[in-house]
Order: structure tokens, then sequence, then C-alpha cells
């Protein structure tokens, strides 16, 4: 059936099972009296504005206020938008207007339906948020009518929340995470309450059902608070939500169980008393909690407030067309009258819905919200849910301490994650307010576990961790980890994602959404710069030998190569102190999402920390000591782009020196990815000239490269003399087998590496050429022999990676 067979507007859930008894864990409240006759009209005067000018968005070009009759030319040629979720929104904006009008609490609005645009957009008229920050949606006739007639055409808003919305810190496109960024945006701000609102089609996502744990990671001593609104109107896009056929017992029993206060509001006929009983409730909850906390006896589980809405969607809309429900139904999701251009009938319902609304009483003459409109409207422009500061110009940068100071010695064997915990930790220290690590239950794992040395996990329904000032977040979901962080980063502060590899893909899409968002943000011009988003990609598939294929995938490498150039940066330090080096700066980097690949297992440190320095300065440069003549007149380049592929690389090189002298090798590590791309792709891509310099201009390149070829291919495509260019990857070969046998699988053994070169070196020096065959020939033996010892003996030959000498 193409849409949800309906009997009835708005039906109501079928009884469940469950006891009556359930019903005593509700929250029951008087709500008689709890808004003053002005108060209630007032109120109701800011709703029906704010419908009005959501519906008006939706479909007008022209006559905003309805002065005349509606023609067809007054309606937008394409009619966009979302207009089911837009009085549900509008509802919880007015109230928490009044909550901050009356308390003076500092208060964020996260929607998850995103979708919602026009809801919010409209409120921002009023509040005159948007007339602040853009001066041609003034709070009069000719700024209302520009916005109506702008929206979701070009130049205008687009039909989602976005960066350009004020008070956002959330991309409304993707539903999922409002939930996990709330959370994330309370952290280390103890006097701010992040409202957030989620729809009930966004409940059914996987992200938004691990992040109503959330807050058993919120310690109320230091943080704010996230007040869950779950806006229950009973219908997706086509088809009933899940918990639009839960009943009141089932809704209960469901976040009892997660641990919350469970408040219904869902009296139809008196709304406007029963959300406000309930959120001032819900603030009182919060504020005891809290009070509790900061005075020295905390809460042992604390039971944080959780609101359950019930309302029509599109509520106020029209109620049938053409036999159909509308109002009630999801036919009120987007477009409720979508011939309203073409169509006389839909066209006169559209004029008496608007009217209905009596924008004259709202508006006047002149299109200036009326004076009971105005005084919902926090007095304080601060206040003003489009005017918070956290989520325009709240960016503090890190103190982030001398990385040099934690430089190992070269010529060890260290691990790159075992010494950056050591600067992290430094980090934690000296930013106890302003940096946190969100890890999904792998930081121990990853060994960088130094960071707990001076601080600790912040999971407060353990009692080893409980109200300790932690800055780890460890839960083993990243959709909630990546929700945190970007709530976390987007309101000031900066977080760090470490781990495996094979997981990271997980939030891909989220990291994306993550992207747009300050895209936009950055064309915005009052958008202030906010910290980077920075991933830690460790359990490389290159030892993660013993979890087996299920554990190996560097996808994530290129969901971050496919953003734009402006944000994407991708890192491979070859070594513990070119990680040091690359992790101090994008601690420090704006703007940016910064992915950082590197080994926790015990590798050698190449670089001396003067050598790391200059190296990740400049991107890349040539190892001379692995080079033939340091590098000089080249037959052949070798690149290594990764911690054991470049292993390989050095290895292939020592080789090559004993099994064939008369090839000239030059080796490169590259640190920096996105110097490869062809001049003004990205700002880091270097110039024919300096790429020259690097990798010869005419001489074969063969690359070892963590990540998969066709990444590459795709990242130098542009690049003169790709002919030239052989490159090897991880070419989804795996299973649970030795650390060598998966460069053996994969082809990124020195052996590949070293058979390439030689097959590349005798198309141009013929000493090399005379030997060709036979050389390949020993080498792809020694390859074989290692296969038959690893299948015999169950482990490496011994001496596989030690490091490789040059006589």
């Amino acid at each position: 059936m193409p849409g949800q067979l309906l009997y009835q507007p708005n039906p109501p859930p079928d009884p469940s099972q469950l006891p009556d008894s359930i019903l005593d864990f509700r929250v029951q409240l008087n709500t008689q009296g709890v808004l003053s006759s002005e108060e209630l009209h007032a109120i109701k005067q800011f709703r029906n504005a704010a419908d009005y000018i959501a519906a008006a968005m939706i479909f007008l070009k022209d006559n905003a206020l309805v002065e005349r009759d509606i023609t067809a030319d007054d309606i937008k040629p394409r009619l966009l938008g979302h207009w089911g979720t837009c009085p549900g929104l509008v509802l919880v904006y007015a109230h928490l207007n009044r909550l901050i009008r009356k308390t003076g609490i500092d208060a964020l609005y996260v929607v998850g339906p995103g979708h919602g645009a026009p809801a919010i957009l409209s409120c921002l008229w009023l509040e005159n948020s948007l007339g602040n920050f853009y001066p041609k949606y003034s709070r009069d006739k000719a700024g209302l009518s520009a916005l109506v007639a702008s929206f979701s055409s070009p130049g205008g808003f687009p039909s989602h929340v976005n960066a350009e919305t004020p008070g956002s810190i959330h991309e409304g496109g993707e539903l999922g995470y409002a939930l996990g960024v709330s959370f994330g945006a309370v952290m280390d701000k103890p006097d701010l309450v992040c409202v957030c609102v989620v729809g009930d089609g966004e409940a059914e996502t996987g992200p938004t059902a691990t992040a109503w744990h959330g807050y058993k990671y919120i310690d109320p001593a230091e943080s704010g608070a996230v007040l869950p609104i779950v806006h229950v109107n009973g219908f997706k896009i086509s088809e009933r939500t899940i918990y639009g056929t839960m009943d009141d017992k089932e809704i209960t029993a469901l976040f009892t169980g997660y641990g919350y206060q469970v408040r219904i509001v869902e009296d139809l006929d008196h709304i406007d008393e029963d959300l406000a009983a309930s959120m001032e409730w819900a603030l009182g909850e919060i504020k005891k909690i809290q009070t509790a906390a900061r005075s020295g006896k905390p809460i042992v589980k604390p039971r944080w407030p959780v609101l359950i809405l019930r309302t029509p969607k599109g509520w106020s809309g029209p109620k049938e067309l053409h036999g159909e429900y509308i109002e009630g139904s999801f036919r009120a999701h987007q477009v409720p009258l979508p011939e309203a251009k073409t169509d006389a009938n839909e066209r006169k319902m559209l004029q008496q819905w608007l009217r209905a609304y009596n924008p004259k009483e709202l508006f006047g003459d002149n299109g200036v919200p009326n004076d009971a409109i105005l005084s919902v409207i926090p007095e304080e422009e601060s206040k003003r849910l489009g005017m918070r500061e956290e989520a325009y110009k709240a960016y503090t940068p890190l103190d982030v301490p001398e990385w040099r100071q934690f430089a190992v010695e070269k010529g060890t064997d260290q691990s790159c994650m075992k010494i950056t915990g050591e600067l992290l930790d430094a980090v934690v220290q000296q930013n106890p307010k302003a940096f946190r690590v969100f890890s999904p239950d792998e930081l121990v794992s990853n060994k960088l576990d130094a960071v707990l040395r001076h601080s600790g996990r912040n999971f407060q329904w353990d009692i080893a961790s409980r109200a300790n000032g932690g800055r780890v977040i460890e839960i083993l979901s990243e959709h909630t980890c990546q929700g945190m962080l970007q709530g976390y980063t987007l309101t000031g502060r900066t977080g760090l994602f470490p781990s495996y590899e094979a997981f990271l893909g997980i939030v891909h899409t989220m990291m994306v959404q993550y992207a747009k968002f300050v895209k936009t943000a950055r064309e915005v011009p009052w958008r202030q710069p906010m910290g980077s988003l920075n991933y830690v990609e460790t359990s490389t598939w290159t030892r993660q030998e013993h979890n087996g294929f299920s554990h190996q995938n560097p996808s994530f490498i290129g969901a971050v190569l496919n953003l734009k150039p402006s944000s994407a940066r991708v890192y491979l330090p070859p070594d513990a102190n070119c990680f040091l080096s690359t992790m101090a700066h994008c601690l420090r980097a704006k703007n940016y999402v910064n992915l950082m690949v590197g080994s926790k297992q015990p590798t050698p440190v190449w670089l001396s920390p003067e050598e790391a320095d200059k190296h990740c300065i400049a991107g890349a440069s040539i190892w001379k000591f692995a080079s033939t003549d340091e590098g000089m007149t080249p037959d052949v380049v070798l690149v290594g782009i990764g911690v054991e592929v470049t292993f390989e690389v050095i290895a292939a090189a020592a080789l090559l020196r004993k099994a064939i002298p008369a090839l000239r090798v030059r080796v490169v590590n590259v640190t920096d990815l996105m110097i490869l791309g062809p001049f003004g792709s990205h700002p880091h891509a270097l110039s024919d000239e300096d790429f020259n310099s690097l990798f010869t201009h005419n001489k074969p390149i063969i690359f070892n490269y963590h990540g998969y070829p066709v990444e590459l291919k795709g990242l130098l495509f542009g690049r003169p003399n790709l002919d030239r260019m052989a490159i090897h990857g991880y070419i989804e070969e795996g299973t649970t087998t030795s650390p060598f046998m998966m460069m053996l699988m994969n082809e990124t053994s020195r052996y590949h590496i070293a058979a390439e070169a030689v097959r590349s070196a005798a198309l141009l020096n013929p000493r090399v050429e005379i030997d060709a065959h036979k050389t390949i020939s020993s080498i792809m033996h020694m390859a074989q022999k290692d296969k038959d010892y690893i299948h015999a003996h169950g482990a490496d030959p011994a001496g596989t990676f030690d490091r490789p000498t040059f006589e």
C-alpha cells in the first residue's frame, strides 16, 4: 500500500498487555492555575503567530500577511517544507521562552526533527534573532515578507535547520543524533540546560536508542542538563511510528527502565497549562539533582526528567483533503496542500487556513508582532535562543603543551599511541574544563591509557568513577561518542575520538553531516571559528591479524577524503615523534575534520624530534638514510604512507641494496596525505615543482599506502604522468593470521614493493634490466618461503620486523 490506511485521525495506540500498576511510575501534576490568563493568552498568540509564519513560508512568495485573496501567482513554483512537526516545535519554543523569561536559565534548543525549519525560523523572526544576524529579515512587514518569500528558494534558508540558523548546533538533515549532541553540549557548562526535541520518527534510529543513556555520563556537579522532549505525533512520512503505537504504560515502562522520570503531556484541550507545569516540574527536578551534587551529597543514580509530548501531526492545519485525513495523519508530514498553486479548491483551503490564525490581530498593518507575543520573548537579548553565544562564538583554544618534552629517542622502538597518551595526559591537566576524550570502550586496548593517570572515566553509574571529574567518556556506541563530540566541539571546546580503525566507519554519515555544518558555518559571517573534530584511527588492519577480517577496514580515510578540501585533513605519521607533532597541531587547529592514523604496536622511531618537526611541517620528505646516495638521481621512487607500510618500504630498499646494487632508490615518506593532490585541489597540495622535487618529474613512483589504492588514485588524478605511478594498498584480503602475512596477502610486503621496483627500474636502467628477471624471481621466492613458514609455524619468521640496515 502506498501509505498508511487510516480509520480516524490521530489514531490512539492499541492497549498493551502490561499491568495498570506501571502507570504508578508516571509523574502526575496539578496543572490548574499554572498560567495566568495573560500568560495563556500571550503563549497562544505566540504559537498562532509562529504557526502562521511557518505555514506561509512553505506556500507563499507574495502576499505574506494575506491582506488580499491568495492567487496562483502568490504561491511558490515549488512547494518545499515539512509542516507536520512545526506546531509541536513551536509549542516547545514558546514554553521554553516563558521559562527563560521567568527563571533566567541559560538554554539551548536542539531540534531533532531538523526538517521543521519553518517552525524554528518563524520563532527566531518573532524574537528578532533573525533580524540581528540578517538585517533583511527585520521584525516588520518588509522583513517578514522577505523571510516568507525566500524560504526554500534560491538564496533563502533551506528546508532543514543548518548552520545558517541562529542558535543551531546540529545539522538537521540526518535523523538520530540530536540527543547525543545535546549531552555533549552541556558537558562542563554547569549552568546550561539543553532542551532537546526528539521526534518519534527519529526515536526509531540506532543513535537515539543508545543516546538515552547519555545522562549516565553527566556529572551534575560539573555539567549542565539535558531535558529531552519526545514529540509523539504518531507518523513518519507514510506510516505510523513505533512510539505512536505505544500506549502510556509501554512508554512509561520503557523510559522508567532507562532511568528517567516520565511525564506525559497530552491534555490537548489544555496543552499550554500541561506543558507549562511539566517544564517547570522538569526544571525543578534538574535543579534538585544539581544542588545535591554541588553540595557534596550527590544522588546516586538520579532519575532525570523526560517529557513525552503527544500532539497531532500538523495540528491546526487542514483537517481533510479529497476525503483523506490530513491533520493527525502522515499526509501532514510535508506539504498538506500540494496542488495549491494549480487547484483553486486547495488554494481556497490554504487561504482559510492562514486567515484562521488572524494575522491582522497578530501583526497589525505594519507586520510587527503585537505586545502579547513580545511579552513571551526574553527581554535580555543574550538569553534568547537564537542569540546564545554557546552556539556561535564560544571557542576557547586549548593550552597545548610543547610536544617535544614527550619525544622519544631516534633509533628506539615505541608505540605511537603510548607516547601520544603521555601528551594527552598533559593536555587533560592543562585544560581541565575544555578537553574530553570520547572513546568507544577501547582506550586501554588502543594504549592511550596514560590519559587516565591524572583523570579518569566519567561514568556516573559506576562507583569507581562517579563524581571524580573524569575527562574520558567511554561508551560502546560510536554514534553516541560522535554525537557528544559534536555537541562539545560546537559549543566551544575540543575533543578527541580514538577508535579501532575498522569501526570508525560507523559514524561516516554523522561526520559528513558535521562537515556540512562546518562548511556552511565558514560561509556565515557571524559564526566564529570552532575547534576541529579530531579522530585517532588505530588498531589498524596491519596489526589486526589476531581479530581477523572483520577488524580490517581502513575505509574511513576515503570518507574524509571526500569532504570539501577546506575541511579535510588526513595524516599518517610514520613514527611516535611525528605522531606527537601531528596531535599537537590538530588539537590547536580550527574548523577541520582531522584524521590521524597510527599504530599502537611498538615500531621504529625513524626521526629525531627536530627531524620529525620539519617532516611534519613539510608533509613529506626524502629519507636519505634509506635511499641510494641520499636519493640522488634515482631509478625509482619508493613512497611509504602509513606506519607499517613505510616499514615495508624501508625493508624493500634494504633488500634491493643487497639484491641488486645497480638499482638506485629514493625513499620518500608522506605524512600529510593531502599534499599529493594536484596543485589547487587542496590548501596543502604541492605545486608541480615541489611535487617533482620529491618524486622526480619522470621516474617510476611506487606507493605503498595504508588505505585502499583507489583512494590514492583519485587523490593523484590530475598530476602529470600518472602512468609512471604504481599503488599498493589494502585490497580486502585478510583473516586471522600473522602480521607479516597481512602484508603478503595485500601485496604491500617488502617483497612486492622490491619486485615492483626492479620491474619499473629495468625500463630505464640497462644494468638493472639485465638481472631483472632473476632478481624478481628470487625476491618472490623469498615471499613464498615466508608464506610457507607462517603456515607451518603459525608465526612470522624470526627477524621479520628487525630494523632494516643499510651497509
